[in-house]
């Protein structure tokens, strides 16, 4: 489904697909539909995942799952109320490489862990996010916030998958370039009860020379480093 009929039209020849719809509303009605995709931008999220489960379908949705708390909150009430599941599209947890960090960690190749250090630094184009249509994620009435919320739920997803819910979490964002509409610079500390502090810094004004994607995670007796978004993200 997409608003533009010709192409989904056109997407559907393409690729083979019997059912396209240029209205929600018409593919909702559709009984023989379970489960339901929402890849837009964040600012129609809430209100197609409500109408989806309103519908009684199961919805994955990407992230970051709402504009703001007071959205999700609201979800999480009609999930309650209806027969549907909700998910977040934070399928990064079974990926490969994912899973092989996660193998190495209980296994204690690295020994203690004694410190977690992420840098995502990317100009004010980055190369991270697809080129393909207008940066809707600088501004904020479509996503929310920056590059911050459409990049780092991957990343913060993730340190919750390797170490557990965090049992304390504080941190700030700064909009230091005027010529921005949303925040260009995020920092974020994370302490797990396991007594592993996560440090995270990104921001997205500095100079192309200086992008860096990478996570440490230094252990008593070795480091493992990887990069988070090498694979292409929504």
């Amino acid at each position: 489904m997409r608003r533009d009929a010709a192409k989904a039209a056109d997407y559907a020849r393409r690729h083979q697909v019997a059912n396209w719809y240029s209205k929600v509303e018409d593919l909702l009605d559709n009984p023989a539909l379970n489960a339901i995709y929402i890849a837009t931008p964040p600012s129609s999220h809430y209100d197609y995942a409500l109408k989806a489960l309103e519908a009684g379908k199961n919805v994955y949705v990407e992230k970051p799952v709402t504009l703001n708390a007071d959205e999700a909150t609201l979800l999480l009430e009609a999930v309650r109320k209806t027969s549907g599941k909700l998910v977040v599209a934070h399928y990064r947890r079974q990926l490969p490489l994912f899973l092989k960090v996660k193998e190495l960690l209980e296994a204690g190749e690295i020994g203690t862990i004694r410190t977690v250090q992420l840098r995502l630094w990317q100009s004010r184009a980055p190369e991270l996010v697809t080129k393909g249509a207008a940066d809707w994620r600088t501004d904020p009435a479509i996503s929310g916030g920056g590059y911050f919320f459409d990049l780092a739920p991957h990343q913060l997803d993730l340190m919750l998958y390797f170490f557990g819910a965090p049992i304390s979490y504080n941190g700030f964002s700064q909009l230091q370039d005027a010529a921005s509409a949303v925040a260009d610079q995020t920092t974020g500390t994370m302490l797990f009860e396991n007594q592993i502090i996560f440090n995270g810094s990104w921001c997205f004004n500095v100079r192309s020379e200086d992008n860096i994607d990478c996570c440490e995670i230094v252990g008593s007796q070795e480091k493992s480093s990887f990069r988070y978004l090498a694979i292409p993200s929504y």
